[in-house]
């Protein structure tokens, strides 16, 4: 008898022990983050726009957290999406297009912290980094965007799906559904979604193409004019921006009334497409019974100029650039909440490895976000944050600044004679620069010398 005494005891513990580790790996979520190319922070129903359709989308934010004032600090693809990847900023990561990215930086990135956790991890779509690590960075991974060798609708239709061609929205949508069907409950996964839309494609005559089942969509609908779109706005710019590439590609898309509301429908469907296959790939999670324990966080990769002050594109200071949509919603904490408080694509490094019970590294510069969903402000104290543009491009005037919650200061790297400074509090459309002007001397020194104090602080953490 006590021989059977002894056992039971054994057996009981060794189910305890699975029960345990059973508990362990369902307590860690999985977590899907989802990145699109040129979504500014209104191109989204729930940010107060009446007019585009994206049902999915505003679900999640008012299922979740929707953060207002969500911004990068690079406002172009390249280096935002290591920000993204590396939680710092471009000052120190110093990545952008024609390089290659740190090795150190890449190892020490979310996808390689997560792996080292025990998650499978996956990546379809753009990666827009330049890493020749990345087959491996990843368990599965496919890396591709917009096709350069054409310049109509093939760069977006090329990928196919049981012999039929398909946008690569969809087709994008189409890996990430596979991938979560072969997923196991035994195994947490991280999957990283990064569509191409609805970035334009920029070498084509008509810039935006989407798929037929939204060609309905926004056909009877006349876009209001750009805010800022009078000549004097435009007139204001040095004459490295009027003959700069955000002049050049306004040309492209919005220098003729007829021209603007093709571009902007045109963008709409492309973001309405994207909506519809978020729906798609939360149906799936529901049907593989993963729903409950799937965090999803959602943000643009940068702003979009659509006509303000004549201009097209990103890259500069502006929010228009800087600003961008961004959500958290995690279903094991359900609840809506509205943040004001800044939030940054350093944040989403440490967010996503928060989830996942890692411990997060020092080096990295952003916050974690996470626990925003238990009804707390991890972000509440930031005050600030650096923005900048720092690729060298006779095209595009590289560019710094610092924004305040009242208040934002920029300069072009090579013209540092020419300064802009905005009271954002009064005039958030950044209407009247207010360098030069008297009694903002004191303001103007101030916000420089913050910069400049930030910036000795962001090259301190290079990896030498």
């Amino acid at each position: 008898m006590k021989n059977i005494s002894t056992l039971s005891k054994l057996l009981f513990c060794l189910l305890l022990l699975i029960n345990t580790t059973a508990f362990a790996q369902q307590d860690k979520p999985n977590i899907i983050f989802i990145l699109t190319d040129d979504q500014r922070w209104d191109a989204l129903g729930f940010s107060g726009n009446d007019i585009i359709q994206t049902p999915e989308m505003d679900k999640l934010a008012e299922q979740g957290v929707y953060f207002k004032n969500a911004f990068v600090t690079t406002p172009i693809c390249a280096a935002s999406r290591a920000s993204v990847l590396t939680g710092l900023y471009e000052r120190t990561h110093g990545y952008t297009f024609g390089q290659e990215l740190n090795e150190g930086y890449a190892q020490n990135s979310y996808p390689a912290q997560l792996r080292k956790l025990g998650y499978e991890t996956g990546f379809f779509g753009k990666f827009g980094v330049n890493y020749p690590g990345f087959s491996k960075l990843f368990d599965v991974s496919d890396s591709y965007d917009r096709n350069g060798k054409f310049d109509d609708r093939r760069g977006y239709f090329y990928k196919t799906i049981d012999e039929d061609t398909v946008h690569l929205t969809k087709y994008t949508s189409h890996q990430a559904q596979e991938f979560i069907k072969n997923q196991s409950s035994e195994k947490p996964f991280m999957l990283s979604l990064s569509f191409s839309a609805p970035h334009a494609h920029d070498s084509a005559k008509d810039q935006y193409f989407w798929s037929s089942d939204v060609d309905h969509l926004y056909e009877d609908v006349t876009f209001p004019k750009p805010l800022l779109s009078q000549q004097k706005y435009f007139d204001q710019q040095p004459d490295y921006v009027k003959e700069g590439e955000n002049r050049t590609r306004w040309f492209w898309r919005y220098d003729t009334p007829e021209k603007y509301q093709k571009s902007m429908k045109g963008y709409y469907r492309m973001i309405s497409e994207v909506d519809s296959e978020i729906g798609k790939i939360r149906k799936t999670l529901a049907e593989k019974g993963m729903d409950k324990n799937t965090v999803i966080i959602f943000m643009g990769d940068n702003g979009y100029f659509q006509g303000e002050r004549q201009l097209a594109g990103k890259w500069l200071m502006y929010d228009n650039s800087l600003r961008v949509p961004m959500i958290i919603y995690d279903p094991r904490n359900p609840g809506h909440r509205e943040i004001t408080d800044f939030a940054l694509n350093i944040d989403i490094a440490p967010t996503v490895l928060e989830f996942a019970t890692g411990k997060l590294p020092q080096e990295w510069q952003g916050l974690s976000l996470a626990d925003y969903v238990l009804g707390e402000n991890p972000a509440q104290d930031r005050k600030e944050f650096v923005a900048e543009h720092l690729w060298k491009v006779d095209i595009i005037p590289a560019s710094e600044g610092i924004r305040t919650k009242d208040w934002k200061y920029f300069r072009y790297q090579d013209d540092l004679a020419h300064e802009e400074l905005y009271n954002i509090k009064k005039d958030p459309l950044e209407k009247r620069n207010l360098a030069g002007k008297k009694g903002y001397s004191d303001t103007l020194n101030e916000m420089r010398e913050a910069f400049d104090q930030q910036v000795k602080k962001l090259e301190a953490d290079k990896i030498d």
